[in-house]
């Protein structure tokens, strides 16, 4: 038994100092679940598990986007490996968000989709943000709306409403996504979207954007409703209105405040509702 026990040690130290020297990159999917679970499962190989972790949920990504009662459903796995395993989707969340820094600055589609696309990391269900901006486009505070399952998202306006004197938002992004799902809005986004926008409108809240996100790919309202479908790509496209500098970036006029491009809700057509 103890002699058992040496080698699985050797073993896990020897999965470690390769982690050390080579990095993750050069580690295949279970072998990335079994440093893993090494730290929440003492004194047993874990390789046979984390093969059939990978094995019934199809990929490391199925894996760690598991609930925790699914993943609890596994012989082997205990309260303390699931929540481990569970836990990675948001630390990654957070740390791109801490990369970006405490406050970071919204002026355009590519950094929007940084941000937003932070908020989603690992996410399988549905959630709704209202990511309220200062006057120089950075990030107050993004509220989480709604989080759970539904066919159609629906966006209050009464509560982004309140989201945005809470805050005291200069402006606002609204982001969602479809988990699983096509990158597109549907009717029910658009008419959602256009109560948004009037009532913020009468606070004098500027909707720079509703981005849909689905995995890796991002659909912009108000990149959409350009004319023409001509406009710039992400790092180009700019919410703010500004003088050009000879690097080409976009920057405030001088003491004026920020000239905001507004989402232009006159082309979404509203249907009536049942």
């Amino acid at each position: 038994m103890e002699e058992k026990k040496a080698i699985h040690m050797g073993h896990r130290e020897r999965v470690r100092q390769r982690f050390r020297s080579e990095g993750l990159l050069a580690f295949s999917e279970h072998e990335v679940l079994e440093l893993l679970l090494t730290y929440a499962i003492p004194q047993r190989d874990v390789n046979p598990l984390a093969h059939e972790l990978v094995r019934q949920f199809g990929s490391l990504s199925g894996v760690l986007e598991a609930d925790e009662s699914e993943l609890m459903r596994v012989p082997g796995v205990g309260q303390n490996a699931a929540l481990l395993l569970t836990m990675m989707p948001q630390l990654m969340s957070v740390y791109q968000r801490s990369a970006m820094g405490a406050r970071p600055m919204i002026t355009n589609l590519d950094s929007a989709r940084r941000y937003c696309g932070a908020l989603f990391v690992g996410a399988h269900d549905e959630r709704v943000y209202a990511i309220c901006l200062d006057k120089s486009g950075r990030v107050i505070h993004p509220a989480l709306l709604h989080k759970g399952t539904l066919d159609e998202v629906t966006i209050y306006p009464r509560v982004v409403l309140e989201t945005a004197l809470r805050y005291h938002a200069h402006s606002v992004l609204l982001a969602h996504n479809h988990p699983g799902g096509v990158c597109e809005p549907s009717q029910a986004d658009y008419d959602s979207t256009v109560d948004v926008v009037a009532a913020l409108k009468l606070i004098r809240v500027t909707v720079i954007d509703h981005l849909i996100i689905s995995g890796d790919s991002v659909y912009s309202m108000t990149k959409q409703g350009r004319p023409g479908g001509k406009a710039p790509g992400p790092e180009e496209f700019s919410y703010l209105r500004g003088r050009s500098t000879p690097d080409g970036r976009t920057t405030l006029k001088e003491g004026r405040e920020a000239e905001w491009i507004a989402l232009d809700v006159s082309g979404m057509t509203k249907e009536p509702r049942t």
